[in-house]
């Protein structure tokens, strides 16, 4: 089937904004805002339609994902579902609104479920406040069964949670393994829904972030038992 214009007034919004980032911008290309308005001066919510992509697949990074990107700039990443050819665009939607994301935040404890960060708080060793935002999830659950679900996630996790899979019953396994105290231990974190770290385990947690040649030093240090 031959691919139709982008500038055919005939076809929706959201299906010539597709057809502009593939054409004109192509995939794993950045663009702005700007570019986007003036490519489409009369229509009014652009940068929604072009947002309505994500829904059939197509991955349009904003600097929340992409750090290399500034505040007005986009990257066209991967060409999703070819929304233009018939039928293809007819899928319900799967926004979420603003009401169900306040659920989730409240849910989640408005921190992000992967590394704990609260929105605002600095990433350690940087001056990079937190965002965080709705991830939507692969799950694999218990009952062998699968299926995507919604979860907090601050801008660095959901980067590199990408193509990941959350693997419920792989967990739900380990516990079954667990002894009486231990399972009395976990389950004391999960109704508290969160776990005080001791000093040595954030030192633990620091270490495996340091390159290889300062992790040799820490080493030296700690066998020598000269931590000057």
């Amino acid at each position: 089937m031959e691919r139709p214009s982008w500038q055919d007034a005939k076809l929706g919004t959201m299906k010539r904004a597709a057809l502009w980032l593939v054409d004109v911008v192509g995939e794993g290309e950045k663009f702005t805002k700007a570019e986007l308005r003036e490519a489409f001066p009369d229509v009014a919510q652009i940068d929604r339609r072009m947002r309505d992509l994500r829904d059939f697949g197509w991955r349009i990074d904003t600097n929340r994902e992409d750090l290399g990107l500034g505040a007005h700039e986009q990257r066209f990443v991967l060409q999703g579902t070819p929304v233009w050819e018939p039928g293809k665009a007819t899928r319900a939607s799967t926004a979420i609104t603003a009401t169900r994301r306040r659920e989730i935040f409240a849910r989640d404890g408005h921190i992000c479920r992967s590394c704990g960060i609260a929105p605002g708080q600095l990433f350690a060793g940087s001056y990079e406040a937190a965002q965080l935002d709705i991830a939507r999830r692969e799950v694999s659950r218990a009952d062998g069964s699968s299926a995507v679900e919604l979860v907090t996630e601050c801008n660095r996790c959901r980067v590199g949670g990408r193509g990941i899979t959350a693997d419920a019953a792989a967990v739900l396994a380990e516990v079954r393994h667990l002894g009486v105290l231990e399972r009395r231990v976990l389950a004391g974190w999960v109704s508290d829904d969160r776990r005080e770290f001791s000093a040595v385990e954030r030192l633990w947690g620091d270490y495996r972030t340091l390159p290889e040649e300062s992790r040799a030093s820490v080493r030296e240090a700690l066998m020598s038992g000269d931590e000057d």
